[in-house]
This record gives structure tokens, C-alpha cells and sequence, in this order.
């Protein structure tokens, strides 16, 4: 190309380069550019690469001009730079003058997951792959959804088996989670798929698989056509997942006044492996899921109609599960500060961690 040829070139290689300088957002983004515009490989040292193309007398000519535009455009980075530096200053300065020495400073989170909360958490995403929905209720409960509208009446012997906590207002600390059920039903009717996590209490004495407070999940499955062989066959379905693996059970007839009939699922020990230890009573199982079909009472209670609708309830015992799934030998050091091992020697493969 000739001389006037080359000045147009530069123009637009000027304007082209201004722009893209123009919308540059960071020092290191404009840097590469940089190199792009005025490198070897750029468009002006193309240019500078092709001055022996051009005819002796005029190559100085051509150098020159290049090498001016080549300025030109360095002369446009330095002053993004220095636009690109001086906001930055003023963004740290806006920091800084906003930093309020009297806040805290950042904590780095300690600890772990409770192996509780941990197996509660595991629970509710296996129930709510089944359809059911998570529900919560008050731990001072009303006395009347403790008890009689689970059909355990005032005089009903089933009381002597729940030594609770009564208080001033007239109130109860909840002994199950049961009451939760009739809240659900109030509120939702027939159908009804829920579970009820939370925290219970009782006047117990105290031992390796018994405490004053305790955690229990509550769970109620209303609707038409339902079973035992339905409530089994969830049970089974939720211990072999909780656990990783087929897990031993048996059933065996237990009374609860809230259902009729009821059944009592028991696991296989797993601190002793079913050869009997102070967890299990030397039994070698342990209770796990006290269940059954829910009591008409129960249901009339929860202004569903027995004779259309029947279902299943179940308390699991979320605190025993955790033993369980852990190897804990004792109850009572999930709700102590002790740190020293806790963990049966048949699990001692591996920390306590959360699968959540």
C-alpha cells in the first residue's frame, strides 16, 4: 500500500484500539491488550514487519509513521491505566470508610455436625423422596394434644407410662411427637403423607438407652386401603438406607393407645452385633420403631372419618438410630460435653461425620 494507503490504516487501527482501551475493566485486561495492539503480532507490527516492502526512499518515511502510532496508542493505555488505578484506590478508600472497627471479626465455623442432626437430616430427604412433607410443632405443648386426642384420656393407665414434665401455665414438655399428627390432620385432612422431627421429654431414669430428653421423629400416613404390610415394608425401606445395607428386624405385638393394633420393629444391636451388651439390655435388639394402624379415636380426633380413611403412625426413635449408625454405646454422652471416645471398638474404622 502506499503512504496515503498506510495513514488510513493507522486511523482505523487508532480508532479500533481507542475503543477497545475504552472498555477495559481491570489493569491485568488492559495489559493483554497491550500486548495485542502493539506486539509483534498486532496489527502495528504487522505494519513495521512489512517496511521492506516499501521502496528505499520512503521507508523511513513509513517507520516513522508507524512508530508515531504506535506512541499514540501506548499514550491511550497509560491514561486508562491511570483512570483504572485512581477508581480502584477510591473503591478501597469507600471500603475502608465504611469498615466499623466495633463488629466482630470473621469466625472461622469449628466443629461438626451433631451425629443426631446428622441421621435427622438423612431421615428427611429419604421421607421426602417417598412423598412425605416435614412438619414442626411447639415442645410446650397443650395437654390435651399430648395426650386425649392421641386416646389417652386422664384416667387411661398409658399415662403412668410417660412420667412428664409438667409446668406452671398448665402446659406439658411434649413426651412425643405424636401431638404433631393431630396437628396435621387439622390442618391438612385426608390424604396425609408428614413425618415430625424433633426434640422430647420425659422423667426416665437414667441409662445407656434411656434419657430425659431424647429426640424422636413422629410419622403418619393417612389415606385409602392402608396396612401393616405397608408401614413394614416403609420401615424396612427407611433403616436399610439410613444404615447403607439389608438390616435385621423382627416385629412383635406392642400396645400404644393411639393405634390399634400395634407393633413394635426392633433392629438388630449393632454396638454388640446381636451377642447382648448394656445397650441393648443383653438382648441383642433394639426397639427402634414403635408403630401400628391409627386408632379411629385418633383419627374422629383429627376430624377425619375412620370409616372412609384408615392409616399408619410410627415414632422412631431418632436418637437410638444415631447409636446405632454410629456405634454410640450410650445414650447419655450425645447430650454431655465429654470428648472422649464414644464410639464402639466394632466402628472405629472412621470418624463421626455428617452425611448431610
Amino acid at each position: 500500500m502506499d503512504i496515503e494507503q498506510l495513514k488510513k490504516e493507522i486511523a482505523r487501527i487508532e480508532a479500533d484500539a481507542q475503543t477497545e482501551i475504552d472498555r477495559t475493566e481491570t489493569v491485568d485486561a488492559l495489559r493483554g491488550l497491550e500486548t495485542r495492539l502493539v506486539g509483534k503480532k498486532g496489527p502495528l507490527g504487522s505494519l513495521i514487519g512489512a517496511i521492506k516492502e516499501y521502496p528505499p526512499e520512503q521507508r523511513g518515511q513509513v517507520g516513522q509513521t508507524v512508530n508515531a502510532a504506535k506512541g499514540r496508542v501506548q499514550a491511550l493505555v497509560e491514561t486508562r491505566l491511570r483512570q483504572l488505578r485512581s477508581a480502584a484506590s477510591e473503591a478501597e478508600a469507600r471500603k475502608v470508610a465504611q469498615f466499623d472497627p466495633t463488629l466482630p471479626g470473621p469466625v472461622e465455623p469449628m466443629g461438626a455436625v451433631h451425629p443426631v442432626t446428622a441421621v435427622q437430616w438423612e431421615i428427611e430427604r429419604i421421607f421426602e423422596r417417598m412423598g412425605f412433607t416435614v412438619e414442626q410443632g411447639p415442645e410446650m405443648e397443650e395437654e390435651y394434644n399430648n395426650f386425649e386426642a392421641l386416646n389417652i384420656p386422664a384416667t387411661h393407665p398409658a399415662r403412668d407410662m410417660q412420667d412428664t414434665f409438667w409446668l406452671t401455665n398448665g402446659k406439658v414438655l411434649r413426651t412425643h411427637t405424636s401431638p404433631v399428627q393431630h396437628r396435621a390432620m387439622i390442618k391438612f385432612g385426608a390424604p396425609l403423607r408428614i413425618i415430625a422431627p424433633g426434640r422430647c421429654f420425659r422423667y426416665e431414669t437414667l441409662d445407656a438407652s434411656h434419657e430425659n430428653t431424647f429426640h424422636q421423629v413422629e410419622g403418619l400416613m393417612v389415606d385409602k386401603n392402608i396396612s401393616i404390610p405397608n408401614l413394614i415394608a416403609m420401615a424396612k425401606t427407611l433403616l436399610t438406607e439410613v444404615m447403607k445395607r439389608e438390616v435385621e428386624v423382627r416385629v412383635r405385638p406392642g400396645f400404644f393407645p393411639f393405634v390399634e393394633p400395634g407393633i413394635e420393629i426392633d433392629m438388630n444391636c449393632e454396638i454388640c452385633g446381636g451377642s447382648g451388651c448394656a445397650t441393648c439390655k443383653h438382648s441383642g435388639w433394639i426397639e427402634i420403631l414403635p408403630a401400628g394402624m391409627v386408632h379411629p379415636n385418633v383419627l374422629r380426633a383429627g376430624r377425619i372419618d375412620p370409616e372412609e380413611y384408615t392409616g399408619f403412625a410410627f415414632g422412631l426413635g431418632l436418637t437410638r438410630l444415631a447409636m446405632m449408625k454410629y456405634g454410640i454405646r450410650d445414650i447419655r454422652v450425645l447430650n454431655a460435653g465429654d470428648i472422649r471416645p464414644i464410639v464402639s471398638p466394632r466402628r472405629l474404622g472412621g470418624p463421626i461425620v455428617s452425611e448431610a
